[in-house]
């Protein structure tokens, strides 16, 4: 469906309004909108959508043994309960629905780990763990295209990290 305004872009904001029994719809593009001044933001919940996808593909759930079996050992809550919240009960739920919620966040991000941008003020470890994770991929392209020289770089810049990392991890224990 077409901008009521513009009639060229794609409407992707639908208002309706309903004045004296009567109905009337307008269909936006963003473009429109922000023009004519309205503010309107995608308000888009995650924990609804995993949710959703919790219960679209029952597949996902097989391993779990009876109804209510599969619980978090820290808050013990349920994954059926997350099946119709969305939301887990506390960090403790990641790992004790691992079999079950890494297959459905890499459907959902494509990935199980963050990939985007990270804040400027993080600790070294992150840091250098979320680092190693892009060299790991730049590895992963370059070996795939056949640019052998920039991967073994990229391989011998990947191993001075794991070395610091254990020279790190020592000097932490000792």
């Amino acid at each position: 469906m077409n901008c009521n305004i513009c009639g060229v872009n794609e409407a992707t904001i639908h208002l309706t309004e309903i004045i004296n029994s009567q109905m009337i719809e307008i269909h936006l593009c963003e473009t429109c909108a922000q023009e004519k001044g309205t503010d309107f933001k995608t308000h888009f919940n995650f924990g609804d959508l995993l949710a959703n996808l919790a219960d679209f593909d029952k597949a996902v759930v097989v391993g779990e043994p009876k109804e209510g079996a599969l619980r978090c050992s820290e808050c013990g809550m349920a994954y059926t309960e997350f099946t119709k919240t969305g939301r887990l009960g506390c960090a403790g739920c990641y790992t004790s629905f691992a079999k079950v919620l890494v297959p459905l966040i890499k459907r959902v991000q494509r990935a199980s780990h963050h990939v985007g941008k990270k804040p400027s003020k993080i600790s070294r470890d992150v840091r250098t763990s979320h680092d190693l994770r892009l060299l790991q991929d730049r590895l992963r392209k370059c070996v795939q295209s056949e640019e052998f020289e920039e991967a073994a770089r990229l391989r011998d810049e990947i191993k001075q990290i794991h070395d610091a990392m254990k020279k790190s991890k020592k000097a932490k224990n000792e």
